[in-house]
């Protein structure tokens, strides 16, 4: 008769088995010591440590033999540490360093003593060469100084390296057991992690904590025995040789899609002398009023009353043609971008395998340094306000797509099913149940894509973008502290305005 068992750590009942056989199945060895092990760390809630002999012994690569890599990469790593001392106090050479500065020293000294010899000969004065001397005398004393005391570091490097490995291993051998444990049960309701003591295991691990420490060691304690670990035997041929063919792709693509290129520029910057229009050449009051009001509708009276602020501190600064132009910049971007993001963000929402195409290059796109973006521009757009617009472009769209995704991928599949099960349509569904939910998250992406767009400012002004930018760049470049901080407040300002108005919800009037 079979015996039935509930193993309530998995969530599933099983036939014709015991917590002891399980236990016998996932240690295949010193199936007794595990069994009375996991038994009393099982009774305690959290951290149950206990003292694994083999594992302190052996160390990292237990761990790697069990199976519990995430485990064996950071007790390596302390381990290649502490052997990388001792090796280093037993047979570095600790005043290399100090020897060979006090060898330059003295070829100086010995340098500056035949240029007296040469000038008592010609009756020439020597007190300069005097004083260089002893100065050089001074410094090459130091210099013994200190190599001599380098070398006898050893010992406390020893001392040290020793002291850690044996902390490390009291620590492998007191988290071995419960870590085991926790696999243990991981493993019960998925039988393919890892289990048992494999020597396959044993055998990769120990040719990692060979090739590793051994490598180490020998970089830091025997530097000229092995020069190529100094540095990566870089391919200077090859670098060029891409450089060569990147440059070459673009000049073919400038050559032969110029027309593309001028037709953007010249959207880009119709669309912005547009908005530049609007908001520099509407009365300061009448632009204070409808920010202000448009601040109170979308934020309420706190945020309404902090814009009117903010605006007047730019006004008072000198800051309102410039910010008005940075504005301009900004909704520019930020307008390409949530208008060509959101509708890409549904597409990719509701087909994974283009967004696993397309998620590739938004992570391209916010990993790429701000400054590398100029490079492309300026050769397909020149310099000017459209090749800003185009790097703000690049570098505020991705949040945009991102929470797009995320938001309709967030939608319950149940909410889904219940608008299909009363009739609606994929489109209806879309308009009127999905979206209304993903709002908040899509919202969200809108209000990082401004931010982002506006943090690109000051780049863009490097290839001449007209706003608050310019002054920051200014600044830098005079080292006027006082202007610069003025216009970073006045960025700030521009980003808390918006930040408020486009994610603020209206609590009062």
């Amino acid at each position: 008769m079979e015996r039935v068992v509930i193993d309530r750590d998995a969530g599933q009942t099983v036939v014709g088995c015991r917590q002891s056989d399980l236990t016998a199945d996932f240690v295949k060895t010193n199936v007794g010591y595990y069994r009375r092990q996991f038994a009393l760390i099982g009774r305690k809630p959290g951290f149950s440590p206990s003292l694994n002999v083999a594992a302190g012994l052996a160390g990292s690569i237990w761990f790697g033999a069990r199976g519990l890599w995430a485990w064996f990469l950071p007790l390596l790593v302390i381990e290649v540490f502490a052997l990388t001392q001792m090796a280093n106090g037993l047979w570095g050479d600790l005043d290399r360093g100090q020897r060979i500065r006090a060898e330059n020293i003295a070829r100086t000294l010995q340098q500056r003593r035949q240029q007296i010899e040469d000038a008592l000969r010609e009756n020439l004065p020597v007190d300069g060469l005097q004083r260089a001397i002893e100065s050089l005398e001074q410094a090459l004393i130091r210099a013994n100084q200190e190599a001599a005391a380098a070398s006898e570091t050893g010992f406390r490097l020893v001392l040290t390296g020793l002291t850690v490995l044996l902390a490390v291993r009291l620590v492998q051998a007191t988290i071995a057991n419960w870590a085991l444990e926790r696999r243990f049960t991981a493993w019960r309701s998925n039988r393919s992690l890892p289990a048992g003591l494999s020597w396959w295991r044993a055998f990769v691990a120990l040719m990692l904590v060979l090739a590793i420490s051994g490598l180490t060691a020998l970089r830091f304690s025997r530097p000229e025995a092995m020069s190529t670990l100094a540095a990566f035997p870089a391919a200077t041929g090859l670098r060029n040789h891409a450089g060569q063919m990147i440059a070459n792709g673009f000049s073919w693509l400038k050559d032969n899609c110029a027309w593309v290129f001028d037709s953007i520029s010249f959207s880009l910057r119709w669309l912005l002398g547009g908005l530049e229009a609007i908001f520099v050449g509407t009365p300061w009051p009448v632009a204070i009023l409808i920010i202000c009001m448009l601040a109170w509708l979308s934020a309420g009276t706190r945020v309404a009353i902090f814009s009117m602020a903010a605006l007047t501190f730019l006004g008072l600064m000198g800051f309102w043609e410039k910010a008005m132009m940075t504005i301009s910049l900004l909704g520019t971007a930020a307008l390409i971008s949530i208008t060509l993001g959101v509708p890409l963000g549904i597409f990719c929402a509701s087909r994974p395998r283009v967004y696993a195409v397309i998620r590739p290059l938004l992570d391209f796109m916010q990993s790429m340094p701000s400054f590398v973006y100029l490079i492309p521009v300026i050769a397909f757009f020149g310099i000017g306000a459209p090749a800003a617009v185009a790097a703000t472009l690049i570098f505020g769209s991705p949040p945009v797509i991102r929470f797009t995704v995320l938001g309709l991928q967030s939608v319950p599949e149940a909410t889904r099913e219940a608008a299909a099960a009363f009739g609606a349509t994929p489109m209806y569904s879309l308009f009127k149940v999905e979206l209304p939910l993903a709002a908040p998250t899509i919202m969200a992406g809108i209000n990082q894509t401004i931010l982002m767009s506006l943090s690109m400012v000051v780049v863009a002004s490097l290839i001449g973008a007209k706003g608050l930018g310019e002054d920051v760049l200014q600044a830098l470049q005079y080292a006027q502290l006082g202007q610069g901080v003025l216009a970073g407040l006045a960025i700030l300002f521009c980003a808390m305005i918006l930040d408020r108005i486009v994610q603020g919800s209206r609590s009062s009037r």
